[in-house]
């Protein structure tokens, strides 16, 4: 018999990792975050800013999972991070920069949480939030664009992630 999705039965996991998205405002990326967060079983996702959008359009995308997603909003990014890392968690920045380094060359530690911070659709994570990170990783890319979407590099990110952790 071939499988399908009403067939198909994955181990339910949850994952120690806490998304942040730093002004990801777009309704069909905030969708399909919580989407990708409820496929990885992951802990809780954070939207942080003043205009994220939970309408319609985000409901589509997200085929329901903001039901089953643990979420908040918080309006200031810096502090949420801040706070984050006081409370002990390694905080990973998912961002091309001149020191970042290669998701696909760095090994996860298990002795905290991880909070993987997610950034802005045009502008990406803000420099006083990448100061704050433990690690800040990119994606390797092979074509001509120097970028993707965040839903899909997240979805890259938490495949690595939580690979590494099992």
């Amino acid at each position: 018999m071939q499988r399908h999705h009403h067939n198909t039965e994955f181990i339910k996991r949850t994952h120690p990792i806490t998304i942040v998205c730093d002004n990801v405002i777009n309704a069909p990326n905030v969708g399909g975050i919580l989407r990708i967060a409820d496929a990885f079983g992951i802990k809780q996702v954070i939207f942080c800013g003043e205009r994220i959008q939970f309408g319609k359009r985000m409901k589509k995308t997200s085929r329901s999972t903001e039901n089953h997603v643990a979420h908040t909003i918080h309006k200031d990014v810096l502090q949420t991070v801040f706070d984050l890392k006081q409370a002990n968690n390694f905080i990973i920045a998912l961002e091309i920069t001149a020191k970042s380094k290669s998701l696909q060359d760095f090994r996860l530690s298990t002795e905290k949480p991880i909070v993987l911070i997610i950034g802005n659709e045009n502008f990406g994570i803000t420099e006083e939030v990448l100061q704050l990170a433990d690690s800040v990783l990119h994606i390797d890319m092979y074509g001509h664009n120097s970028s993707m979407n965040v839903t899909q590099a997240t979805s890259i990110a938490l495949y690595e992630m939580t690979k590494q952790l099992k």
